[in-house]
């Protein structure tokens, strides 16, 4: 870092950023791998599994699933994929 001034004070409070700030700034793609995993950057997927949609849920069903936490959207996945099997469709 050299001679520029520290982010924060003493107080842990962030100081007003100035453009010169900015200009050292790097864009979160340009880590190093190793630093990605730590922050949790993930790549591109390799083969997407998954296919985007848009579907109307009963509010009582979205609400049960949220509660669960992160993740409840592979939950309600899971879910749907048991109904799926259980049915024989696949």
């Amino acid at each position: 870092m050299g001679s520029r001034k520290p982010l924060t004070d003493k107080e842990g409070e962030v100081r007003e950023l100035t453009a010169k700030d900015f200009r050292h700034f790097r864009p979160a793609d340009s880590l190093s791998p190793s630093l990605a995993r730590k922050l949790g950057v993930r790549g591109l997927q390799k083969t997407p599994t998954k296919e985007r949609i848009t579907i109307r849920i009963s509010r009582d069903v979205l609400e049960s699933f949220r509660s669960t936490g992160r993740g409840w959207q592979s939950r309600m996945d899971k879910a749907l994929k048991e109904w799926v099997a259980s049915r024989a469709y696949l």
